[in-house]
């Protein structure tokens, strides 16, 4: 039988999800602090909770996809969070994008009740969420993990199973690092070859044919085009995901030069009001640096 499930969390990520959860059968109860964000998912069949705690002792799993650390604390801890619901023999899953530490911390809180914790991040922004493509990177209890797979299945793709709590954390960071420096490597090529006077189309067309084409080139080149950037993946949320990395790599004694580099033109692209935008954004950031605009 399959499981009751609550979701806290109905952001742009957590409403697609659980949008497709509603559509395989699942029954889902859903909490968020603005609840207006869970009208069309009530209409679609959720339940609604009054609050995580409340959320918790109605359902068998409960499922987090929150902004950061700070919030995924909020609703976890206090006198209405799901520590206070929570029972022996239930699962909390981690969907957010958290530093390691803080889902080791978060499951050593919920084993002293009796409850297992997977940190599962995803890979992938709105368009794989609503498509049920993201890539899942999940670290705890293995036997928990083999047991959550068919929901796994309706969000993503692909589950990988990296090893103990905190690893899957550990692999957001790395996906997310690389996909950061890549874009602004993209976002470099553009700036030289638009001072070079080279058409930005045919540009593109090039480095879509050549060893450097990739998914997220083709994916972007069509809001590169237009000069619109509606976040997909807003740019502040990579800006926190470089921070988070380069604290892991302090800790770590793990040199990440190029990520130190990136993360500060997303500071001063986050600072100068492109934190709302998607992370394509960081074109105008060195486009305003290289006097382009």
């Amino acid at each position: 039988m399959k499981p009751t499930i609550g979701w806290i969390g109905l952001g742009n990520m957590g409403r697609p999800m659980v949008s497709n959860l509603l559509k395989a059968g699942y029954e889902v109860t859903v909490y968020n602090r603005t609840a207006g964000n869970a009208a069309p998912l009530v209409e679609q069949g959720a339940k609604l909770a009054s609050s995580p705690k409340e959320l918790a002792e109605q359902v068998e799993l409960v499922i987090t996809m929150v902004s950061d650390a700070d919030a995924l604390q909020a609703v976890l801890a206090g006198e209405s969070g799901v520590l206070a619901g929570v029972r022996a023999g239930q699962t909390v899953i981690d969907m957010s994008t958290v530093a390691p530490d803080m889902s080791r911390n978060a499951a050593a809180q919920l084993l002293e009740k009796g409850v297992q914790f997977l940190d599962a991040p995803v890979s992938g922004s709105v368009k794989p969420a609503t498509d049920g493509t993201l890539v899942i990177l999940v670290g705890g209890d293995r036997n928990s993990f083999d047991q959550h797979v068919p929901i796994f299945e309706v969000l993503g793709k692909k589950a990988f199973y990296f090893g103990p709590n905190g690893a899957g954390a550990s692999a957001k960071l790395a996906i997310n690092m690389l996909l950061g420096i890549s874009l602004q490597g993209l976002s470099e090529a553009l700036v030289l070859g638009a001072k070079a006077g080279l058409d930005r189309a045919t540009l593109l067309e090039m480095i879509g044919t050549t060893a450097c084409a990739s998914p997220i080139v083709a994916l972007k080149t069509q809001n590169i085009l237009a000069d619109q950037y509606q976040a997909a993946f807003a740019l502040k949320h990579m800006e926190k995901d470089f921070g988070l990395a380069l604290e892991a790599a302090r800790k770590s004694e793990t040199a990440l030069p190029a990520t130190a580099a990136a993360h500060q033109t997303f500071v001063a692209a986050k600072a100068n009001g492109h934190g709302e935008e998607d992370i394509m954004a960081i074109l105008l950031q060195l486009e305003q640096m290289s006097g382009l605009r």
